[in-house]
């Protein structure tokens, strides 16, 4: 048995159970976590946002050690260094021959899933097929990705999803290139993941917005050129910035209708703007079709960045290792598995950018 964050209901409190994991298959691994981020996604699948089967261990992020392998699996070993890769496309559906694995057929609509896990005679369901909030998980070989031993497990578990997205909205959907001026608005772990993105790809200047001024520091640190405080007027002061023009990008990481009208505001003529924050089926966005025709922007979304993480996971560690990308700013709090509720807290709020669940392999 092992210890995992279990949410028993919509709006539940996270709490502690133990849980029996499937044994070990001829195609599976089995992981010891060794860190874990607290990723917006986690709440959203607790306050209502997505909608999954109940009860549900939280989790998707995260890092471990390979502690047993199927008799079929020959890449892996005990021991391997791996992140846990919850959207693995099955490289058959049509969107994955279009060379579009993050639109993945098999991943759409893959909020929880039954993965054998059990309390007692009651199935236990896994987020994003992971349930990663635990001390162990049993996943198929197929859905790890290796890293370096020398990598640290804080850093590497932030590239499962955060940094993925961050990044690859700037590189993957955004294409931005050296001197093209970016916005970056909402500045959790995912937008600051924009921000260090904007500043891998040579962009200046890089504005980042937030409704907190204590994100600032964060924003400077991870290459931001400016740092607004969020306002409906905000377009006029981007302007200020970018010769009366407005940026060429403009990335929305928060997900809610003021913030999506607030960046397409900000995005120059002819400019893109990207919807990175997973909001509400519930609310709307209104866009008249003169403003549609006159300003000719691209508005668009990007998914987990547009990833594909067997080959954009090693770039992030190449990046790193090289000493172009400062994944350490990106943690702000560190808990064990027990501090789940306190970082839930802290996200609703807007407190720091990324807690870490960090678990002892010992």
């Amino acid at each position: 048995m092992v210890k995992a964050v279990v949410v028993d209901q919509p709006g539940g409190t996270p709490t502690v159970r133990e849980v029996t994991l499937r044994p070990v298959g001829a195609g599976d691994v089995r992981v010891r976590i060794a860190a874990a981020g607290v990723c917006h996604s986690d709440l959203s699948l607790v306050n209502g946002t997505l909608t999954p089967q109940f009860p549900v261990i939280m989790g998707h992020e995260a890092s471990g050690v390979v502690a047993e392998v199927g008799t079929d699996v020959t890449h892996i070993t005990v021991g391997t260094h791996v992140v846990l890769n919850w959207a693995t496309p099955c490289r058959a559906c049509w969107f994955c021959k279009q060379d579009e694995p993050w639109l993945c057929s098999a991943v759409e609509g893959k909020v929880s899933a039954d993965t054998g896990i059990r309390d007692g005679d009651e199935t236990i369901y896994a987020a994003l097929g992971v349930g990663a909030f635990a001390e162990e998980v049993v996943v198929p070989a197929t859905d790890v990705v290796t890293i370096p031993d020398g990598v640290a497990f804080d850093v590497a578990a932030l590239m499962g999803c955060a940094v993925l997205t961050g990044v690859g909205a700037v590189q993957n959907t955004g294409r931005v290139k050296q001197g093209e001026s970016v916005l970056v608005i909402g500045l959790g772990g995912i937008g600051l993941s924009a921000v260090l993105g904007a500043k891998l790809s040579g962009a200046n200047p890089i504005i980042a917005v937030d409704l907190s001024p204590e994100k600032e520091a964060l924003a400077r640190k991870a290459g931001a050129t400016d740092f607004i405080l969020s306002d409906p007027k905000i377009s006029r002061q981007i302007r200020s910035l970018t010769e009366g023009r407005g940026v060429d990008h403009a990335f929305e990481c928060v997900g809610h209708p003021a913030t999506i009208r607030m960046a397409y505001g900000a995005t120059r003529r002819g400019g893109q703007t990207t919807i990175v924050g997973v909001g509400s089926k519930d609310q709307e966005v209104v866009f008249n079709p003169l403003e549609l025709f006159h300003f000719s922007r691209t508005l668009t979304s990007s998914i987990y960045g547009e990833s594909d993480p067997e080959k954009d996971i090693p770039k992030l560690v190449e990046h790193l290792q090289d000493g172009n990308l400062d994944l350490d700013l990106l943690i702000t709090h560190r808990v064990t598995i027990d501090g789940v509720p306190e970082a839930f807290a802290r996200m609703s709020s807007g407190e720091g950018a990324r807690s870490v669940i960090e678990l002892d392999l010992g």
